[in-house]
């Protein structure tokens, strides 16, 4: 019998093909085994310390050995530009570079000189050399920085594993640690402890996404993700976020607590699969759904304790825009909300086809969950039956009579 057989590389102690406890040894070993063709870096037991996203590579599976392997960010450096910098250029003038070292992951954060929507635009990169209170990049900036102006700044924020424009690829039983005490807020659209983007066929297995000033796993525009038992808890944003045009996600018997979301899905997530899954004690909703998110299958999930909301419709126009199609099957929701506020699902708009069959809604005896289920009065058509409901004030709170 014919055996395809691939590169195995370790990384870690002394021990290991490829010593070290950095981002520049791990990604020594990933770009080495994609250019062989693809196999395994497995890092060994041990804290690694980043200064950069590590980039995952196609056709290469990341694993370490549990929770043993552990991957922190380093802390926070940040400075002022104090200089313009144009798009065609590749450098800025920090006021402070001390801190900085050549091979950081940076972000520039700064606003729009000519009258861009409201809010920062980013721009990552890596720093290749230092001159004075330069730091050179890696590319150009495409963007206008101009300091003079319009405050800007650098900052070493980036995701812990960054998949970008990848196929195939792997991460599994490792521990990343986004040490958000010492690093300040990067959304989940620019980093995240995992973050992919423009990828195919991913699989995350046994990882475990804690304490990033960001989203815990956050993926965007990448379709066939599996996330498959892992532990996401801690973040101050979003769980796991499913986000923009990603299509046909998979998220079985993951655990996902004391984050801002537990899951959220963002604009576009169809055909997707959430079983299994734990989701308790987060901030706000244990799920979040909205802007044309439809076709997803929400079942057999535990959702309780949320803080507000189990499982939140979010408001749309026009109807089109809607979260249509979805199925929410035999999930027990209970205790989420405050005291005498509770909601277990919150369904609104002119949501259409819509299936909530088979679930339990209840309350404790705390009386947080008041009510089951809500439905707005514009809601156009769903279908609500064979539910169980304990100890709630309202069943079925149906505001369209």
């Amino acid at each position: 019998m014919h055996t395809t057989r691939q590169l195995l590389l370790t990384v870690g102690p002394e021990s290991a093909d490829l010593p070290g406890f950095s981002q520049r040894a791990i990604q020594a070993a990933l770009d080495h085994v994609a250019a062989l063709g693809g196999g395994t870096v497995r890092l060994l037991a041990g804290t690694y310390t980043l200064r950069n996203a590590v980039r995952l590579r196609s056709s290469v599976r990341l694993e370490g050995v549990g929770d043993d392997t552990h991957l922190v960010k380093a802390a926070e450096v940040t400075s002022p530009l104090d200089d313009d910098s144009d798009w065609y250029d590749d450098w800025v003038s920090v006021a402070d570079p001390a801190g900085f070292q050549v091979g950081d992951g940076i972000v520039l954060q700064g606003q729009d000189p000519h009258g861009g929507p409201a809010g920062l635009h980013r721009t990552k990169r890596t720093v290749v050399a230092i001159d004075g209170h330069r730091l050179y990049l890696d590319e150009g900036l495409n963007k206008n920085y101009w300091a003079l102006t319009h405050e800007a700044t650098a900052s070493t924020l980036f995701p812990l594993l960054w998949g970008e424009a990848t196929t195939d690829l792997e991460v599994a039983d490792l521990r990343l640690d986004g040490n958000r005490a010492q690093n300040s807020l990067l959304d989940g659209n620019h980093a995240g402890c995992i973050f992919l983007q423009y990828v195919e066929r991913a699989h995350l297995t046994g990882v475990t996404a804690h304490d990033c000033h960001g989203d815990g796993i956050s993926w965007q525009v990448a379709n066939d993700v599996h996330v498959l038992g892992c532990h996401v808890h801690d973040n101050v944003n979003l769980g796991l976020h499913p986000g923009s045009g990603s299509q046909r996600p998979v998220i079985l018997e993951n655990h996902c607590h004391h984050n801002g979301q537990g899951l959220f899905f963002c604009w576009g997530v169809k055909h997707g699969i959430a079983e299994g899954n734990l989701l308790e004690d987060n901030r706000d909703y244990g799920i979040s759904i909205g802007h044309r998110d439809t076709d997803n299958r929400i079942a057999g999930n535990t959702i309780r304790r949320n803080a507000q909301v189990g499982v939140y419709y979010r408001a749309e126009e026009p109807a089109a825009r809607l979260p249509h199609r979805n199925q929410l099957l035999d999930n027990t929701l209970e205790d989420n909300g405050a005291a005498g506020e509770g909601i277990g699902l919150w369904l609104r708009d002119r949501i259409e086809g819509t299936v909530v069959r088979g679930n339990r809604f209840r309350d404790s005896g705390g009386g947080a969950q008041r009510i089951g289920v809500r439905i707005e009065p514009e809601v156009a058509d769903v279908t609500v039956d064979k539910n169980r409901f304990e100890g709630l004030e309202t069943d079925v709170d149906d505001r369209r009579a």
